[in-house]
């Protein structure tokens, strides 16, 4: 790669930063370190994914903000914005993912589980979310594990946690720079099929791998006194991003917004969401487990309740 055109493509990633990136004090910075890094001939030698990998580093060394890379691809890059996502090979790719949901199993005890790994755009995941809430509406206790959550649409999170309320719930706020508009996140008022609802105890699992979307939920529920959370602090990712093409088979995803609690100016960036019961990640399941068990038993063996408590304590026993 010739030094004017690696030289193009870096001013390529200033110009999407300065343009779009949350906090334009912070785009400044970062286009002088690039600049300098730039100047100093650290990109010269480099084929395109170290070029990529380089720059990555030298973004997020100046806030940290780990929403802020560049991306080398295999195959040409599509335009900015969502055309990514409107692709046959996105949704072929969601699909394959069974749109985000790993597992949902009734546990022994009458304990629901659900492990997510991706929060794709409700168009895609909507009917497989509404499908495994149908499935623990009538768990005593639920098990959310965003453990492997990657990130996702901030409207899917919504619509998951609509499931977990009884009534419409303002959770976040997300401030995007252009325009300087905040939009609410509420719950939604109708979902399909039947709710987990708003009273019966909810387990997050967490762990470092645990990012963006993923954080979004625990983040939430927990703020809202909705759940506890279980295992090991979050990523610290709370700025909805969005990526811009460089060249062909580069792109950089930019911060555009920031998402914060509405009452207390919160999030997690940087910092990720903090466990309320703090555990070792692959200790989180049984941890929460053990917690859910505990509570189905409190909740008596009469009648029909005998086999769900009979369940329970084996489950304990084995635990």
């Amino acid at each position: 790669m010739g030094s004017r055109a690696r030289e193009a493509q870096v001013n390529e990633v200033i110009r999407r930063l300065e343009d779009h990136y949350v906090f334009p004090d912070v785009a400044a910075k970062l286009a002088k370190v690039l600049r300098a890094r730039l100047g100093e001939g650290a990109y010269a030698d480099l084929d395109d994914p170290a070029f990529a990998t380089a720059v990555t580093a030298d973004l997020q060394s100046v806030n940290g903000d780990p929403h802020l890379r560049l991306r080398h691809h295999v195959d040409p890059v599509a335009e900015d914005g969502d055309a990514e996502y409107a692709t046959e090979d996105f949704r072929r790719a969601a699909e394959l993912e069974n749109f985000g949901i790993a597992s949902v199993r009734r546990l022994p005890g009458n304990v629901g589980y659900l492990d997510t790994t991706m929060l794709y755009q409700p168009e895609l995941a909507a009917p497989a979310i509404a499908a495994a809430m149908t499935l623990l509406a009538p768990a005593d206790a639920l098990l959310l594990d965003v453990r492997r959550n990657r990130g996702g649409s901030p409207d899917t999170s919504a619509f998951l946690q609509s499931y977990l309320f009884d009534e419409r719930t303002h959770y976040l706020d997300i401030y995007e720079r252009e325009g300087h508009r905040t939009t609410q996140m509420w719950t939604l008022p109708y979902v399909p099929g039947p709710k987990f609802g708003g009273t019966k105890p909810i387990w997050v699992l967490t762990g470092p791998d645990t990012f963006s979307g993923g954080e979004d939920l625990a983040f939430s529920l927990q703020q809202q006194g909705r759940a506890k959370t279980v295992g090991e602090p979050t990523r610290g990712g709370a700025h909805p991003r969005e990526q811009y093409k460089v060249d062909t088979y580069l792109d950089v995803t930019v911060s555009i917004a920031r998402s914060f609690h509405p009452e207390t100016g919160k999030n997690w960036e940087g910092t990720g969401v903090s466990p309320d019961v703090p555990v070792a990640a692959d200790k989180a399941f049984d941890t929460a487990y053990e917690l859910a068990l505990r509570h189905v038993l409190e909740l008596g063996e009469a009648g029909p309740r005998r086999g769900v408590a009979d369940e329970a304590r084996k489950a304990l026993d084995q635990l």
